[in-house]
């Protein structure tokens, strides 16, 4: 057998870490495992009593799986398995952990375009000629007076806010805004854009939680 790398050993003072592949098959995983005990790693058996600490990557094992890990390791006298653990898998889309948006400020000028993968905050202006891109919400604190396309890969649950809304154009997923005048407030000031059956709506901010609470269908 040709020795894979699917395993790591590594010692510590606590005693060794076995760091196993969360990718390949388990069996696979089993006879590499058995292999490097009996064949290349012959000088961890010779010692006194070693502290095994077992390191699954993000697999999940149930009780019997884990009890052929520690029987090919007990099998080999002088190794003793403390822990067998897995870690948290990081799920990408709604199910991952959120991070916030990403931060820009300044002011965004005729001609400039600024593009982003997730929610993002512009501390300042959009100005007329500008334009912001991105695939999740997008927050202004500031005026907002360019055209911003927030959910540019297709989602609908996004938002754009601003502290003043007077777009040039607002754009969410493939919805385009109407003429501002024919939906926007008169006052425009701590307002967000967000979809309702398909059309561009807006509402005063402190509506949000509403919309974030009691998601709608768009």
């Amino acid at each position: 057998m040709t020795e894979k790398q699917h395993i790591m050993i590594k010692g510590v003072k606590e005693g060794l870490v076995f760091l196993l592949d969360d990718k390949c098959e388990f069996a696979v995983l089993l006879d590499e495992l058995q292999y490097k005990l009996e064949k290349t790693h012959q000088q961890l058996l010779a010692g006194p009593l070693v502290h095994v600490h077992v390191k699954l990557g993000t697999r999940q094992l149930g009780d019997d799986d884990k009890e052929r890990i520690k029987s090919v390791i007990r099998s080999q006298g002088n190794l003793m398995v403390q822990s067998i653990e897995s870690s948290f898998a990081v799920l990408d889309g709604a199910n991952a952990a959120p991070t916030g948006p990403h931060v820009i400020t300044g002011i965004i000028r005729s001609g400039q375009t600024v593009e982003h993968d997730g929610d993002l905050l512009l501390a300042g202006d959009l100005n007329p000629g500008g334009t912001i891109l991105c695939s999740g919400d997008i927050y202004v604190m500031g005026a907002l007076r360019g055209v911003a396309h927030a959910g540019v890969n297709g989602r609908t649950d996004v938002i754009i806010a601003a502290s003043l809304m007077r777009p040039t154009q607002l754009r969410i997923a493939d919805v385009i805004s109407r003429p501002p005048e024919e939906w926007m407030s008169g006052d425009a000031a701590m307002e967000f854009a967000y979809l309702y059956e398909g059309s561009m709506q807006i509402d005063k901010m402190t509506q949000l939680f509403r919309l974030r609470n009691n998601p709608i269908k768009v």
